[in-house]
């Protein structure tokens, strides 16, 4: 009887995808779906005539693989993934594999983990970015979990995922527990924050008078430089396309965003560790503000902006709109690194930031032309503390910052909102200045509650406290975490 090198759990369009992917690299997948209807629908449909094999159980999915046994879960994250794996456990053996390759939060990866080697069994959480189209041909994945695992799986990953121009594969391992989903999910939020930056330089453009068919043009001109990007071509193919009366289909579409949730779980990680993700929290919430519609068109006609009308030159606008646009994109990814180093030194990661770069190089969703260069940077100083300090990175800032701050203010002033370009501009205002107006903050917080505070005359890690009234003593409350 024919073995297959890895099963696979969960039919919906990503796993189906996955199966035939792996297929057609070479590998023989069995395959089992809670409706066990579906195998039968699959094997006999899409997967017919090819090295699929059906399994109607749990017991007979297992029986139908090679030693180590390798199941993929592609099943809805949280609970499904729980419950799968305690069906399975019972069915493997020591040194077999689980892996999950929904969109698990991290801290459920690192738990299942350290659950499942206590059992004896290899535990992988990997990230699979790239949508359906993405796993049918080559994702971008981003495997985490037990170590002793990944040579185990990784000549399959490897050949299923996406190749840079170059060929290099666009899977490598991040670390261990759940270093993988924790990429992944920093990902999704850079995703959330290219996708919103996108939007505002829809929004501001239509606001002035632009097309349709004028955005598209201006989109398909962006993809051929340095903004060249997947979301930046779709969304020049989006503005083109017309349904069957002629109609433009994204002026059909009601403006309430949804979400899965790892855009917040970004935030959520980001203020955990301290970081200041303040680009991917206004993309979260701008969704969050989109999808409360009908409060919004109630106050459109209670609320009035007082706001000037653009009479600027559009042409110097859509110049100005794509520097803006690269400028706060590479902030993106600037504090999505943060909070990757962040990650890594609170967990004990070991991750190779220039190696996450070439992960995303293809496959994904934020796949886009500079990534290249955030590997260049990680390549030559591995200890770079910040994206913005890196030689090509600062010269774009240099070159983009006359232009960012032209945009903010044609915002501001016709009344477009642009939470996400104008909440980088301040993030790189407040990044590159040497004093914040956070020594107010401190004497406040003194004043009120004898939170202490440092001083610029001191060594760091002095504390001092002032009696600002005069009747406040001299007892102290706890020291401010900075």
């Amino acid at each position: 009887m024919q073995q297959a090198d890895i099963g696979l759990i969960g039919l919906a369009v990503m796993g189906e995808n996955l199966i035939l992917n792996m297929e057609s690299k070479g590998f023989t997948v069995a395959c089992f779906n809670r409706t066990v209807s579906k195998v039968d629908d699959f094997v006999n449909g899409r997967g017919k005539g090819k090295n699929i094999i059906g399994a109607h159980s749990i017991k007979e999915l297992i029986a139908n693989l090679k030693r180590p046994h390798k199941v993929m879960l592609m099943v809805k994250a949280g609970q499904p993934v729980d419950d799968f794996i305690e069906l399975l456990i019972p069915e493997m053996e020591p040194g077999d594999i689980i892996i999950d390759g929904g969109n698990s939060h991290f801290p459920d990866t690192t738990r299942r983990t350290q659950y499942l080697e206590s059992k004896g069994l290899l535990y992988i959480g990997t990230g699979v970015s790239g949508g359906e189209e993405g796993a049918l041909i080559g994702p971008s994945m981003m495997p985490g979990g037990s170590p002793a695992a990944w040579p185990l799986v990784k000549d399959i990953f490897q050949k299923i995922c996406a190749h840079t121009d170059k060929g290099e594969p666009c899977c490598d391992w991040v670390g261990e527990n759940g270093a993988g989903h924790f990429v992944k999910m920093v990902h999704n939020g850079i995703e959330y924050g290219d996708m919103q930056l996108i939007c505002e330089t829809y929004h501001i453009m239509k606001s002035v008078g632009f097309t349709n068919e004028e955005m598209h043009d201006v989109f398909a001109e962006w993809n051929e430089g340095e903004l060249n990007s997947y979301l930046i071509e779709i969304t020049r193919d989006i503005l083109a396309y017309k349904d069957a009366e002629g109609n433009a289909v994204v002026d059909l579409i009601l403006d309430t965003a949804g979400q899965k949730g790892t855009g917040k779980w970004t935030a959520i990680a980001a203020l955990d560790a301290g970081m200041p993700l303040t680009l991917i929290g206004e993309a979260v919430f701008a969704r969050c503000l989109s999808a409360i519609k009908e409060e919004r068109v109630t106050a459109s006609g209670v609320l009035k902006g007082d706001v000037v009308p653009f009479t600027g030159d559009k042409k110097q606008l859509v110049a100005d709109l794509r520097k803006a646009l690269y400028a706060a994109k590479i902030v993106s990814y600037a504090q999505g690194y943060q909070l990757m180093m962040a990650a890594a030194k609170e967990y004990g990661w070991k991750l190779n930031y220039g190696g996450i770069a070439l992960m995303w190089r293809g496959g994904c969703i934020i796949r886009s032309r500079f990534l290249g260069k955030i590997k260049e940077a990680f390549d030559k100083d591995p200890e770079l503390k910040n994206l913005l300090l890196d030689p090509f990175f600062k010269a774009v800032m240099d070159d983009s910052q006359a232009a960012w701050r032209r945009v903010a203010v044609a915002a501001i002033q016709t009344g477009v909102p642009m939470p996400c370009i104008t909440a980088a501009l301040s993030y790189f205002d407040g990044y590159r200045n040497a004093r914040l107006p956070q020594n107010l903050l401190q004497a406040q917080r003194d004043y009120f509650g004898a939170h202490t505070y440092e001083r610029v005359d001191k060594p760091r890690g002095e504390f001092f406290h002032t009696n600002w009234t005069g009747h406040g003593g001299s007892t102290t409350a706890n020291t401010y975490i900075a």
